[in-house]
């Protein structure tokens, strides 16, 4: 049995055919960098599925699990 991380980053989809190869939820052509703006901007989870309605909450958990295992395998330095 998958843990949840790993169950939830199945939703996400990386395809060189869809969206230039940026990072979706599967099956949509839904951008996680959208989903992570909507959520940075301060919607919360029933604001962004107003927005896309065929989105469920564990998409939009998803993209954020997908975006917190892209940061913990980079090296980020802040400028200044």
């Amino acid at each position: 049995m998958l843990g949840e991380p790993d169950r939830l980053l199945q939703r996400i989809s990386v395809n060189p055919a869809v969206c230039s190869g940026k990072p979706v939820i599967r099956g949509t052509r839904i951008l996680v960098t959208n989903i992570l703006s909507m959520l940075g901007a301060g919607y919360d989870f029933e604001r962004v599925q107003e927005a896309y309605p065929e989105l469920t909450r564990e998409d939009i958990t998803a993209a954020l699990e997908y975006a917190s295992a892209i940061i913990d395998e980079e090296k980020i330095y802040p400028r200044g």
